[in-house]
Order: C-alpha cells, then sequence, then structure tokens
C-alpha cells in the first residue's frame, strides 16, 4: 500500500489572496448599498402612502363633524375641535369625538396643519402635513390638494 504524505502536490491548501476577499467584500458592500437605498424608497413611500391615507381619515371626520354641527370647525378651533370639544364660539350643538389626538400627528411626529378657509381650496379647508422637512410650502408637503 503506497503512503500519501500531506506535503504532496494533491493535498496543498489552497488559500485566498488578500485581494481575493478584498473584492469579494467589496461585492457584498455593493449589494448591502443597494439594499439599503431601495428600503429607504420603500420608507419614504411608505410614509407618505399613511400620510395620505391619514388625511382622508381626517376629512371623513371633518364630514361628520359638520353633519352635527353644521359647519366645519373654525380656523381657531382647528383639528382640535375633532378631539375635544370646542368651548370658544361657534360651539357645535352636537359633538362627539371623531379623532384621536395622535391621529392628528403625520408619520415625522408634525401635528397636521388645517386650515379653513383653505388657500388651495378657498371654498373649503386645507389639510395638510408639512413633510418629513417639518417647513411649509416645501415639495414634500403632502395635502388635499
Amino acid at each position: 500500500m503506497k503512503h500519501i504524505h500531506a506535503s504532496s502536490p494533491r493535498f496543498s491548501t489552497k488559500a485566498f489572496t488578500l485581494l481575493e476577499m478584498m473584492v469579494v467584500l467589496l461585492i457584498i458592500a455593493l449589494i448591502l448599498g443597494a439594499v439599503a437605498v431601495m428600503v429607504q424608497g420603500i420608507e419614504g413611500n411608505a410614509q407618505d402612502v399613511t400620510t395620505q391615507s391619514k388625511i382622508k381619515g381626517i376629512e371623513s371626520a371633518l364630514t361628520s363633524y359638520k353633519l352635527g354641527a353644521m359647519m366645519y370647525p373654525t380656523q381657531a378651533q382647528g383639528l382640535d375641535a375633532l378631539v375635544t370639544r370646542p368651548t370658544a364660539e361657534p360651539k357645535p350643538k352636537r359633538w362627539k369625538q371623531l379623532a384621536k389626538p395622535e391621529g392628528l400627528l403625520d408619520p415625522w411626529g408634525h401635528k397636521l396643519v388645517y386650515r379653513n378657509p383653505g388657500k388651495h381650496n378657498p371654498a373649503g379647508y386645507d389639510v395638510f402635513s408639512l413633510g418629513a422637512d417639518g417647513v411649509e410650502n416645501t415639495e414634500d408637503d403632502i395635502g388635499n390638494w
């Protein structure tokens, strides 16, 4: 029986070179970077969709408020009139809570803005989010217009 020694060429160990490992790490980093960009885009889109949905909900609550109070809340009463009964005139004859305080916040933690009469809807009202930057009249504002 022939003995094969570990030092024979058939059993030599192959190792990765530093360059090969760097290339593999670079490829992994590129893939992770691409995934991070995609996830960030999805998250931003989800926040926009959530905000639009909240605004639709507020519009429904404002319609219900108008049915009971015979008018929309005034600019001074604001969206808080959907959470607590207004104490300032004009007080609604019939009132019920139509929103929770957290329902008046956008995904970035900013309170939704209510304007009556509206700037974009002069015959009605505006409800909008200031977006991620929290500044009015920028590209990321999301409203009912």
